[in-house]
């Protein structure tokens, strides 16, 4: 911890840049934005130990319009590059900026693996269904039967469910947002730098020029209650205005009619348990659940990755490196070719 008399006090203003914001006007990516340098001032670490390193996309843009340190990385790698440097400057707060395209189609294999490994990082996955930046064409998590350019005549494949394929790559804390809901993002973000291990958040962010619209359901007023439910640890899952519940028949979750029965029958959200996470997970195959917004997952007793490389290195300190690195190339598993 900081001494917070140490700190210097800097406000979401002293996030600017001098940067253009380069986003279409409407984007969902400037409410992330001014969520993220709302959130930043309040967490009590110095301005200079946050990183934020991203990928290729237009979520990507990111660390250009964040006055702190930042690397505009490579397509799909951004995940290995934070895991690095973590790993070498264990005391900063490193976040991942990446989306639906970079994280899961050409980055899948390195998300699965850091999440495996669970360095301290905050991954905000920004989903809006599409490949904004290319101008268009369908990703892994659009819809299947979506039109577009890519697609004349929809899509054949089933997308991906990002947070059951986080879960099952054993990742420590899962959860989702939405763009126009400030206040929820706000709330999540201090969770995920909080948890000591690697967070993923995905973020349903609207596209407004090539998918807009695509989460409507989710945001209008009059329809985001009977399509959403937001998560409370150890509250029961209650939603449509207080009117339907979620029980569970075994393993198989069933919506009831509360009115018709007893709120005590609703399942109790339990962040710490993994197979009602799974279940959770399983509602966006489901048109008949709600979707989850919230903390579906946390697991805050896995060791971090820099923590067990930092143990490692205290119980073997090499006093000559030149010396041990001459050796190691010497070893009986080399050979001299002439």
């Amino acid at each position: 911890m900081h001494n917070t008399n140490e700190i210097e006090i800097f406000t979401a203003k002293d996030l600017e840049t001098n940067q253009e914001v380069r986003w279409c006007p409407g984007c969902g990516d400037y409410a992330i934005l001014n969520s993220v340098k709302k959130v930043l001032p309040e967490l009590g670490q110095p301005k200079h130990e946050f990183v934020f390193i991203s990928g290729i996309g237009c979520s990507s843009r990111f660390p250009y319009y964040m006055n702190t340190y930042g690397m505009h990385s490579i397509h799909g790698r951004a995940t290995a590059v934070a895991t690095g440097l973590k790993i070498t400057r264990p005391e900063l707060s490193v976040w991942v900026i990446t989306g639906d395209g970079d994280a899961l189609s050409i980055g899948g294999n390195h998300l699965i693996h850091t999440l495996r490994r669970n360095p301290d990082l905050n991954i905000l996955l920004f989903n809006n269904q599409i490949y904004g930046l290319t101008k268009g064409q369908f990703s892994p998590t659009s819809e299947l039967g979506k039109v577009t350019k890519s697609s004349p005549m929809g899509t054949v494949e089933s997308p991906f469910n990002p947070l059951a394929l986080c879960l099952g790559a054993n990742a420590t804390f899962i959860a989702r947002t939405l763009d126009k809901d400030a206040k929820h993002q706000q709330e999540i973000y201090k969770r995920a730098y909080h948890h000591k291990g690697a967070s993923l958040v995905e973020i349903y962010q609207n596209c407004n020029v090539f998918n807009d619209e695509a989460f409507d359901v989710f945001t209008d007023k009059e329809s985001k209650f009977i399509n959403g439910i937001y998560l409370e640890h150890q509250k029961p899952l209650i939603f449509n205005n207080g009117t339907k519940g979620i029980r569970l028949n075994g393993l198989i979750p069933e919506v009831f009619d509360i009115n018709e029965s007893s709120v005590n029958e609703c399942m109790v959200h339990d962040e710490n348990d993994k197979t009602k996470a799974y279940i959770l997970t399983q509602f966006f195959d489901d048109p008949s659940m709600p979707r989850p917004f919230g903390i579906l997952y946390c697991n805050p007793n896995k060791p971090t990755l820099e923590n067990g490389f930092n143990d490692q290195l205290k119980h073997y300190e090499i006093e000559d490196k030149k010396l041990a690195f001459n050796r190691l190339l010497k070893t009986k598993t080399s050979w001299e070719v002439k």
